[in-house]
Formats: structure tokens, C-alpha cells, sequence
């Protein structure tokens, strides 16, 4: 709230807000103390949420504003020994999903950073050559152009070494099982059509995937959907 207050007493508005605070506390999970578990979590994923909600009210009031959140591929994909960043790292992922649904009326936009770069952070897990070219300068562009008035929205763009490639989390069609079907074994026994895919989709929220389900039920057991 202070971040915010600073901003409106400085500016007299708040249009753009960027989430980029982090720590590590690496180890593996059986080793992670809470304390280190609460620590990583508070500065990623609460801090991310204090600092948005402190700046949604002026932004929903001007009609406009901008969001970036930041994921990291440890989160997006996995890391040994980091399954304390990389719960918070994903926890961001879904904060963007419903806040970009949030603030679409408003002329929000929420997007998400997965940044790779050579920073204290990463100093020493990297060769020295590939530390050179991953500097915080080549991630910059993807965070502007993310905050433009013509920005994306609801979009996760990798940035890293003058490189940017966009992250999409998809869903396979799947297969409706009959209930005789419906067990473990029925689903090992067609595993094939269930990870097939062909016809995989991108989600934009989370009922359409009960709607798919609850039509490919229903067109299994020979049901009319009202």
C-alpha cells in the first residue's frame, strides 16, 4: 500500500505495476524447513499479491493498467531442489489467469515474465561465457512490450540472452470412458487416446474444461444437455 501510495502522491496515477521481487532458498524438499518454505513463498507469490491488489482499485477507477507477474522456468517446468521457488513460481501463473479475467473490463491486462538472466541469483550455476550474454538489458524489451498500450494479454513470454519465445499451458481432448471403464485400469488401458494430441486445446478459463467434460459425457451415455 505505501509502494502505491508513493506512486499516486508522485504521479497521481498507477499504470503499470511490475512484480520482480525474489529470493532462493534451494534445497531439496525432504531438507526445505518451513520457515525457508514460508520465506520463498511470501516474497514471490504474497508479495506479487499485496502489491497487485494495493494497485487494482486506482487502475479499475482510471480504466486502465498494465500487470506483470514473474514465473521462471524452475516453476514452468522444474528444477532439482527448488520445488519451494518453483511452487511459487507456478502459484504466479494462475494469479495472471484469473486476474487477466478480472481486469478485462477495466482495460487491465495481466501477463507473465519467465526471465532468464545472469543476476546474483543465477551467479555461479551458469558457465561464465553464457553468464556474459544473459544480462538483465535482453530482458528488458519483452517486460515494455508487455506493459504497452498494445501489450498482450493473459500471455507468458520467455526472455533471456536477446531470445523470447511465448509459454502455453495445453489440454488434450481426452477420451470419456463408459463406467464400466472408469477405473485405474481403464484408464491405463487407454492411456493412448487420453495423451493423444491431436485436437489439444489452450484454455482461456478453467469451466471450459467442465463444459468439454460434461458434453463428452453426455454424448457417451446418450444424454441431452439443456
Amino acid at each position: 500500500a505505501s509502494i502505491v501510495k508513493t506512486a499516486l502522491d508522485t504521479w497521481g496515477r498507477v499504470d503499470i505495476v511490475i512484480n520482480n521481487a525474489g529470493i532462493l532458498r534451494d534445497k531439496t524438499l525432504v531438507k526445505t524447513e518451513p520457515a525457508d518454505w514460508a520465506a520463498v513463498r511470501n516474497v514471490h507469490l504474497d508479495g506479487a499479491f499485496y502489491v497487485t491488489r494495493a494497485a487494482m482499485p486506482h487502475m479499475k477507477e482510471a480504466g486502465y493498467g498494465r500487470v506483470v507477474l514473474t514465473t521462471s522456468a524452475a516453476g514452468l517446468y522444474g528444477n532439482f531442489g527448488q520445488t519451494n521457488y518453483g511452487s511459487a513460481k507456478m502459484g504466479v501463473v494462475g494469479a495472471m489467469n484469473t486476474l487477466c479475467q478480472e481486469g478485462a473490463k477495466y482495460n487491465i491486462r495481466v501477463n507473465t515474465l519467465a526471465p532468464t538472466a545472469g543476476t546474483r541469483m543465477t551467479e555461479g550455476l551458469i558457465p561464465e561465457k553464457a553468464f556474459e550474454l544473459l544480462t538483465p538489458e535482453t530482458v528488458t524489451p519483452a517486460v515494455l512490450y508487455m506493459v504497452s498500450e498494445d501489450g498482450p494479454n493473459r500471455t507468458i513470454i520467455a526472455a533471456g540472452a536477446g531470445c523470447y519465445s511465448v509459454v502455453k499451458i495445453h489440454e488434450t481432448q481426452g477420451a470419456w470412458l463408459a463406467p464400466e471403464d472408469q477405473t485405474p485400469e481403464g484408464i491405463a488401458a487407454h492411456w493412448d487416446a487420453i495423451t493423444n494430441t491431436a485436437g489439444e486445446t489452450i484454455p482461456q478459463a478453467g469451466f471450459e474444461q467442465t463444459v468439454k467434460f460434461t458434453g463428452m459425457a453426455a454424448a457417451g451415455l446418450g444424454i441431452k444437455l439443456d
